[in-house]
């Protein structure tokens, strides 16, 4: 396999036929390396990786996506990777939208780029309405307190450069930012340390039947993507 310096990173628990359809999205000819982390899947996902061309990452238990996360920016560091992309493997983020989150990074160099569905050019088809006022809600809330004008918080596709990851506020190894916690760590952070940060749009396409559109499950979920404000705001945690 050619090495790049950009590396996209997928996370995958139990995706089944969404993994597969997402696999088959992807070009053949691509400007970037595909690591997956599946994060102990038990219905076939990971037999089915192995059969790819794939960097892969196997949790032998479910960890949470930000264990995934922390395991894709060390292995993009280790291999001295210029770019991570971060994107779910369950099909509602787009293989050919990776250029365009890297693009900013590389020709105007952002250090991260969040995609948003929010944006003119994004789109989110059949987001339930329920869900749709609260990330809106929620990123309104983020942006009162954190001074920074973003417009879709919760969307997991992201651009980073793995050099601002050198930074020591950057502790990535703590346990509480095993699940949802980090994503948000992370995005604090880049704000507190001035690094030059952007949006682009994006399509989050959801499924039609409205059932098993996401894997974040009500209250335990949302206060796993809350608590992260509330401990670096008051200075419960670092």
């Amino acid at each position: 396999m050619s090495k790049s310096e950009v590396l996209v990173s997928l996370f995958s628990y139990n995706e089944g036929d969404k993994l597969k359809k997402l696999v088959k999205d992807f070009p053949e000819k691509r400007e970037y390396d595909i690591l997956f982390v599946d994060d102990g899947s038990t219905d076939g996902s990971y037999e089915y990786l192995k059969t790819k061309d794939y960097y892969l990452i196997r949790h032998e238990q479910n960890q949470g996506i930000g264990c995934g996360i922390r395991e894709a920016i060390d292995y993009g560091r280790k291999n001295d990777y210029k770019i991570i992309v971060i994107m779910a493997a369950n099909g509602k983020m787009l293989p050919h939208h990776i250029e365009r989150m890297v693009a900013p990074i590389i020709e105007q160099d952002y250090d991260y780029v969040q995609g948003s569905r929010n944006l003119s050019g994004g789109e989110s088809p059949n987001l339930p309405l329920f869900r749709k006022v609260m990330i809106n809600l929620f990123t309104k809330i983020v942006n009162l307190f954190t001074g920074y004008k973003g417009t879709d918080i919760t969307c997991g596709y992201r651009a980073y450069k793995l050099s601002p990851f050198d930074d020591r506020r950057f502790n990535l190894d703590q346990e509480w930012l095993n699940r949802y916690e980090m994503e948000y760590y992370i995005h604090y952070n880049f704000i507190k340390g001035g690094y030059r940060m952007t949006e682009v749009p994006i399509t989050m396409a959801y499924p039609g039947e409205k059932k098993n559109y996401s894997k974040i499950k009500p209250f335990i979920g949302w206060w796993s993507m809350i608590r992260p404000w509330l401990f670096l705001i008051f200075k419960i945690k670092k």
